[in-house]
């Protein structure tokens, strides 16, 4: 979901990224579904978790380092940096479990070097292939994980200027795990490559 920042760094140089992240129980595996399930059937189950899931969160993906970030936090700031291609960009993250099947959500804050255009960034994001712009708050339209659901796109919305501070902006990002954050991204990052003459 990091890919939705990069048109944006074109445009935008941006400074920092203050991310938390909402993943399914399917980022788990089949253990973890297992889990949500007997818990919602009210059966006694393996677990993949150190708690309940179902009516809960955990702020915990993967194993704690040294720093008290997890292995999942650290990867989401390596990640930023390597796929915006600037390592100079600060980044922070929060790695969240949520009860939810077949999506993973992100509130992204982004600072940027200098002022932007609101709907300049709209425009950016709804003509970024593969994103889709759902970002109508007064009709109650914004991304959710039922909605990404089986989707190969990823949903881009709430965005809106940060008044705490300036030259930063908040947006919501939702993309189905399994096939966007998985498959589908293998397949179009080859197709990339191959359209610019990078693989032959």
């Amino acid at each position: 979901m990091v890919l939705a920042l990069a048109p944006l760094h074109k445009k935008y140089t941006i400074k920092r990224v203050v991310v938390s992240t909402y993943q399914s129980v399917t980022g788990s595996g089949k253990k973890a579904v297992g889990q949500i399930m007997n818990e919602r059937a009210g059966i006694d189950g393996e677990m993949a978790y150190p708690y309940k899931i179902d009516m809960n969160v955990l702020p915990h993906i993967d194993v704690f380092l040294d720093n008290d970030y997890t292995k999942e936090e650290m990867k989401m700031v390596n990640e930023t940096k390597k796929i915006l291609g600037d390592d100079s960009v600060a980044v922070t993250a929060t790695c969240v479990r949520i009860p939810t099947m077949g999506g993973h959500s992100e509130s992204v804050n982004i600072e940027f070097e200098k002022d932007f255009d609101v709907q300049e960034v709209k425009d950016i994001l709804a003509n970024s292939p593969g994103l889709v712009l759902e970002d109508d708050p007064k009709n109650n339209i914004y991304p959710m994980p039922m909605n990404a659901h089986k989707k190969d796109d990823t949903f881009v919305g709430r965005i809106r200027r940060d008044e705490s501070q300036p030259n930063t902006l908040n947006l919501w990002i939702v993309s189905d795990n399994l096939r966007k954050g998985a498959a589908t991204n293998t397949v179009q990052i080859a197709e990339l490559l191959k359209e610019n003459n990078l693989v032959y």
